[in-house]
């Protein structure tokens, strides 16, 4: 998807010899082309600078309109025909500078002594409570309420009849209406994204947003990340308990349930009406199914289909995990013989 101007100023175009000379990689193909934003390889469009990172060995997706690639020498063997690139051994790390290059984080330069930005839009009906702050080009629904020390960050849309709990922040975050935020919730946070860069192991960029539709609950002292380049999206009437992370490009589907102490690595994709027990978790790029049910404790670490509840770690079906744990019960504890 396209970078979000209302979280991240664009800071001009820049063309692929401008792009070889910042960064040093060899380019191969037309040094005019322009680019203006940056994805993944998958969802690039027109102007954006894609990157392909690892050994190159597994399936590889390259969206059809991407305007550049910068990759290793390993996945030189994935560029489509026609489509220029640059060739370097660190491709997300400068993937990365050459993002900070055309965009600039509003949260991060937003300053001023005003607690509700000039440029924000505060409903009437809306209440912002002591020492809450809003900022730029920030929106609050009518009978929302802001509570104390709450942030708002520049861009932050917030719908009707929100209860924002004290000390909230919400940075790239777009939020429907009747949504409840726990007190110390985090959204919109940059993700746990490591790369490797010259001098050893680097943050990832995040430019992705978190999307909470209608009626979510997050309970107090949780955390969702942004996107790195897409969006992290909570589906309408989930509802999740304290103290859960939910990683970056997460997609929660409608009517979900979560209880405490949870963990979904990224990109996870789960179904609707999914009930996640307390401490349970999930690895990254898993899919669960429609209706899935997960024991507390589970483990999961391959995908689930639609309906099945599973237990255990490494989680499996309910009847096999039980099953299971009753044998080795038997074997443990071996009935005394006379």
């Amino acid at each position: 998807m396209t970078v979000d101007p209302r979280f991240y100023a664009p800071q001009g175009a820049l063309t692929l010899g401008k792009i070889a000379e910042l960064t040093g990689a060899t380019l191969e193909g037309d040094p005019s082309v322009e680019i203006t934003g940056v994805s993944a390889a998958a969802t690039g469009r027109r102007g954006d600078l894609a990157f392909l990172d690892g050994d190159g060995k597994g399936e590889v997706s390259v969206g059809p309109d991407v305007s550049a690639l910068i990759l290793n020498e390993a996945n030189r063997k994935h560029v489509p025909e026609g489509v220029p690139c640059l060739v370097t051994s660190l491709p997300r790390h400068f993937h990365g500078l050459v993002a900070y290059a055309l965009f600039q984080p509003r949260h991060l330069v937003w300053s001023g002594d005003d607690r509700i930005s000039p440029e924000a839009k505060v409903h009437p009906g809306a209440i912002v409570s002591p020492g809450a702050v809003v900022g730029p080009g920030a929106t609050v629904g009518e009978g929302t309420v802001i509570g104390a020390n709450a942030v708002v960050g520049p861009g932050v849309q917030v719908g009707r009849h929100c209860r924002i709990g004290a000390n909230v922040s919400l940075i790239c975050a777009l939020v429907g209406d009747k949504v409840t935020l726990l007190s110390g919730v985090r959204i919109g946070e940059a993700g746990f994204g490591v790369t490797g860069g010259p001098a050893g192991m680097e943050d990832a960029p995040h430019f992705g947003r978190v999307i909470l539709q209608d009626n979510v609950t997050i309970g107090a002292n949780s955390c969702i990340d942004r996107g790195v380049f897409d969006d992290t999206i909570i589906g309408e009437r989930t509802k999740i308990d304290n103290l859960c992370q939910i990683a970056h490009n997460v997609v929660f589907g409608r009517s979900v349930v979560m209880a405490a102490f949870g963990g979904i690595s990224g990109s996870v994709t789960v179904g609707d009406g999914a009930r996640i027990g307390g401490r349970v978790g999930i690895a990254d790029h898993v899919v669960i199914g429609d209706g899935v049910n997960l024991a507390a404790s589970a483990g999961v670490f391959r995908n689930i289909e639609a309906g099945e509840t599973w237990g255990g770690t490494p989680a499996k079906p309910i009847r096999q995990w039980m099953r299971e744990v009753a044998w080795l019960q038997k074997q443990a504890n071996p009935k005394k013989t006379s």
